[in-house]
């Protein structure tokens, strides 16, 4: 029960690692709000919320589009209603664009950069906002956690817009870390490496399966849960004199 009476923020939270990290932090005691443009999980099965109250958790669902503003205020401000504050953020949501940079048009970069970047910086000002007008508890007033990835760190051939948004999550990580660790701000990234979710391999955006298992050292690629441990750690108070950080999970790929 590492987090025992905290409130968490899942944006993207009805699929995939989002909703592994949900399901996780509501098994060890959070009040977990989902913040997602859908409830269905891709991989199918119950809507993250119905999962986590089946199994006792408490969980919520709002609809929310991480790239307006107006959504994701909403996101916090609803949490905030019901729960009395926000001890975590995790900004999840992301899309995908399998394109090299003349291939990508206009609009497909707008579309990735408006989830993958603007998105995570309107996750972590809102975030800030109320998190700063909470007490210090224990070394924190508030933890974000962003999720990353590995293609934020090194290319992937024919993912521009993708791995450009990426690198601006971990970019976001190290800055608010940074200006904000006075105030008891804790703000960390997880970069998954391979990670087998329920969108179809193979789909835009992907490496091939192949491809990935020969890059990946250990002999399995990942799964929602391995991230999901990952972000619970730095949501947890045993994470509390780590900020800044991009915690790779990705079996080994970049250290090959």
């Amino acid at each position: 029960m590492r987090l025992a009476g905290k409130t968490a923020i899942v944006t993207g939270g009805s699929s995939g690692i989002g909703r592994a990290i949900a399901i996780l932090f509501a098994r060890e005691g959070a009040n977990v709000v989902v913040g997602d443009v859908v409830t269905e999980p891709l991989e199918g099965g119950e809507p993250t919320e119905r999962e986590i109250a089946e199994a006792g958790g408490t969980g919520r669902f709002f609809r929310c589009d991480v790239s307006r503003w107006d959504d994701v205020d909403a996101l916090v401000t609803g949490a905030v209603a019901e729960f009395g504050k926000l001890d975590v953020m995790v900004n999840n949501a992301a899309v995908r664009n399998g394109k090299k940079i003349l291939e990508t048009t206009e609009a497909e970069w707008d579309r990735v950069m408006a989830t993958n970047a603007k998105g995570v910086f309107f996750g972590c000002k809102r975030a800030l906002r109320q998190m700063l007008t909470q007490e210090v508890v224990g070394d924190a007033r508030g933890r974000i956690v962003n999720i990353s990835s590995q293609h934020g760190m090194v290319c992937s051939p024919a993912k521009f817009a993708y791995g450009v948004g990426k690198a601006c999550a971990v970019y976001i990580t190290r800055q608010i870390a940074v200006d904000y660790a006075e105030d008891h701000i804790i703000c960390n990234a997880v970069a998954p490496g391979r990670i087998i979710t329920g969108r179809p391999l193979g789909d835009d955006g992907s490496d091939p399966i192949e491809y990935s298992r020969m890059r990946t050292p250990m002999p399995r690629l990942g799964r929602p849960v391995d991230v999901a441990h990952a972000a619970l750690f730095l949501a947890s108070d045993e994470a509390s004199y780590i900020t800044g950080h991009n915690l790779m999970v990705d079996g080994g790929w970049m250290a090959y």
